[in-house]
């Protein structure tokens, strides 16, 4: 039989739990009482046997009192050493005295002979010989009771239990439940949303004192990175302690987030201003903007810099392949509006007062006030749409200081508006 099957106590392979219920042989009986009674011998003395014998001869070895109301009296109790018996009785061991002969008297109930007579064998009379229960042949002096379908399954389920705990502390060790591996709270999960505001603002301050630096005061550097460098890391940086070197403004952008959650990359844009060294004198030279890749870390309490920036190259890209179209143009609705749109923007350069009145109802367009002025409506298309509202473009050359000019291409949106004569005008409801 398998070790692991005695453990579960399962019957042995091949049987089942009804085969070891064993059923009540037919004529196996209780051994029946034979032992004589005082009633079925009403006319003498029964002699009881020893084991009846040892459980009443204390009880039943004084002599008991006569009977005068033909009552049977209840036994007495056996009287303690030193007691004095009750008048008229004798004391134990002793015979009793004359004219006491313990005769019921005439016409009274005869009280049970088992009363009257003391048992040969006194209260510290030997035990007689123990009497051999009746067996028989091939049969075991004890028999066995089929348990419970209840006890049985509890038995197995705790057996079963105990040996699931076992394997499992084996598994994962009892250490590991006595002394439970606290985590540090320098560690930090992914499971929370990234602070992408907090990077931005972190790294791009990181940046400007990484790209500041003057031999002149070596110190200051070192002690604006250490703002935003995590702890334990140097705070130079890479930095030789020579040269010079100014960054003004910056500029974040995109904050790429690692897989886990708790790293990230930083984009950020830095204008710069070099100096050149001629003599002992530094002159500056233009300004110009860097492009750096900043690696930052959430930690618990906040976000720092996980280490030195990075140059990353700004190139050009072209535009997408699927650039959403501005419409099918309407040529005609185009000549219809022309002198219209020349007026929105003269007064786009100069008020808001003259933009309101040009305006669609309702509109809430706020004017350049007179930071250029109109010096040509280059372009001017409106597209095909609704009988309510168009999309239309301009190219617009705007005249600035001195003979400064700019060109720009503008977005508008047109609404169609109808006089109090019935007179129908587009006009523009919004810009961009």
């Amino acid at each position: 039989m398998s070790w692991w099957r005695t453990l579960l106590n399962l019957p042995p392979k091949g049987e089942h739990w009804a085969d070891q219920r064993r059923t009540k042989k037919a004529g196996r009986q209780r051994p029946q009482n034979t032992a004589p009674e005082w009633w079925a011998h009403p006319d003498g003395p029964v002699s009881p046997t020893p084991r009846q014998a040892q459980g009443v001869a204390a009880q039943y070895s004084q002599p008991q009192p006569p009977n005068s109301g033909g009552v049977m009296a209840p036994p007495r109790r056996p009287q303690q050493p030193g007691t004095q018996p009750p008048p008229g009785q004798a004391p134990p061991g002793q015979p009793p005295a004359a004219g006491t002969t313990g005769q019921p008297p005439a016409g009274g109930n005869r009280p049970p002979e088992r009363l009257r007579q003391r048992s040969p064998h006194g209260a510290h009379a030997a035990p007689g010989p123990v009497r051999e229960p009746i067996l028989e042949p091939n049969q075991t002096p004890w028999s066995t009771e089929p348990e419970s379908s209840f006890s049985t399954w509890a038995r197995r389920f705790f057996r079963g239990l105990v040996v699931a705990v076992l394997l499992l502390a084996a598994i994962s060790g009892i250490r590991s439940w006595v002394r439970p591996n606290n985590v540090p709270s320098t560690v930090v999960t992914g499971q929370s949303g990234f602070p992408a505001d907090e990077a931005r603002a972190v790294a791009t301050r990181y940046a400007v004192s990484y790209l500041n630096w003057d031999e002149a005061n070596a110190d200051a550097r070192p002690a604006a990175i250490g703002l935003d460098l995590a702890a334990g890391l140097d705070a130079r940086a890479g930095w030789n302690g020579r040269g010079k070197q100014t960054a003004d403004k910056a500029y974040p952008g995109e904050v790429r987030v690692a897989s886990g959650g708790v790293t990230a990359v930083v984009d950020v844009r830095v204008q710069v201003r070099a100096f050149t060294k001629s003599g002992r004198a530094f002159v500056p030279g233009p300004y110009t903007w860097q492009r750096v890749s900043v690696p930052v870390a959430r930690t618990s309490s906040r976000v720092v810099a996980s280490g030195p920036p990075t140059f990353v190259a700004d190139e050009r890209a072209a535009l997408p392949d699927n650039m959403p179209e501005a419409g099918v143009p309407d040529d005609d609705l185009t000549a219809a509006t022309l002198k219209d749109a020349e007026a929105f923007f003269s007064a786009y350069a100069e008020s808001d007062a003259k933009v309101e009145a040009v305006t669609a109802p309702g509109a809430a367009i706020r004017s350049l006030n007179g930071v250029v002025k109109l010096g040509d409506l280059k372009a001017w298309q409106v597209y095909t749409g609704n009988d309510d509202e168009r999309r239309a473009t301009a190219a617009v050359t705007w005249n600035g200081a001195g003979d400064t000019t700019l060109d720009q291409t503008y977005s508008l949106t047109l609404r169609r508006t109808v006089a109090a004569d019935g007179a129908q005008r587009w006009q523009v409801a919004a810009v961009g």
